[in-house]
């Protein structure tokens, strides 16, 4: 007589958690650039997480005043997250500075996404896709936890600053480079002749009297400045509206279109 088969246990197999849902949203400097994709991205929105910089004094970061305006505006609660601190001396290695404040973040993303059920909003300054890091923590996020993430673009200050100065951003058929402050002095030595330059703590542009610049701060904000000219001619009036936009809104940021010479000529 055979043995009878073996008994094999059937086991459920594990469940796989569901993604969590994010929605990015960019939107520009306030309600006045939220754009009607934003606006039906936001209502399939729960909740709404903002980082959050006291000032030096204690006082309340000054640009969570126009996250909670979209938010009001949208039927949205706001969940308020203290930013962790970056160190942003001088002598710091920036790309290490930035990699522990980044792990920070991605930290406080996670424990948001633990507190709060439903679908969680992000409100980008401007545009996600140019110089703002949330996609790239979502990425570090999604290592851990599923994630499932929309975005939506936003009007940024590329565009704001051609729009104000009423300016095309290149001349035909010649290229557009943007970088920022720190890497102007590499990007000048590459023979860049068109720049658009972002994320300035100073203005420095010693021995580029003769270019021709574009400049504009807090572009859409409180705030908002512009100056155009010989940069030999308008580099003591711009550090003196960046001032003044400082005092005005609690905060700064500027960017500027700067042309060489001969690429003005060439237009």
């Amino acid at each position: 007589m055979a043995d009878p088969a073996p008994v094999v246990e059937e086991r459920a197999p594990a469940s796989v958690p569901r993604p969590r849902r994010v929605v990015v949203v960019g939107i520009g400097m306030g309600p006045q650039h939220v754009t009607p994709e934003a606006v039906a991205a936001l209502a399939r929105v729960d909740v709404v997480l903002a980082f959050a910089k006291d000032g030096e004094d204690g006082s309340e970061d000054p640009l969570l005043a126009v996250r909670r305006e979209v938010c009001v505006q949208q039927g949205l609660d706001l969940v308020v997250v203290p930013d962790p601190p970056r160190d942003r001396h001088e002598d710091v290695d920036y790309a290490a500075a930035v990699e522990a404040w980044h792990r920070a973040r991605v930290g406080a993303y996670e424990r948001v996404l633990a507190d709060h059920a439903g679908v969680l909003g992000l409100l980008v300054w401007g545009d996600p896709g140019l110089y703002d890091s949330t996609l790239r923590l979502l990425d570090a996020v999604g290592e851990r936890v599923p994630l499932e993430v929309e975005v939506v673009p936003g009007i940024g200050s590329l565009p704001l600053l051609a729009a104000r100065h009423r300016v095309v951003l290149h001349d035909v058929g010649h290229p557009l480079h943007v970088t920022t402050a720190r890497r102007l002095p590499e990007a000048l030595a590459q023979g860049q002749r068109n720049l658009v330059v972002m994320l300035n703590r100073r203005l420095e542009l010693d021995g580029l009297e003769d270019w021709s610049i574009w400049w504009g701060a807090n572009l859409g904000g409180v705030g908002e400045a512009l100056v155009a000219g010989r940069v030999g001619d308008v580099l003591p009036t711009i550090e003196a509206a960046r001032a003044r936009a400082k005092e005005e809104a609690g905060w700064v940021l500027d960017l500027y279109l700067l042309r060489a010479p001969d690429e003005q000529a060439a237009g």
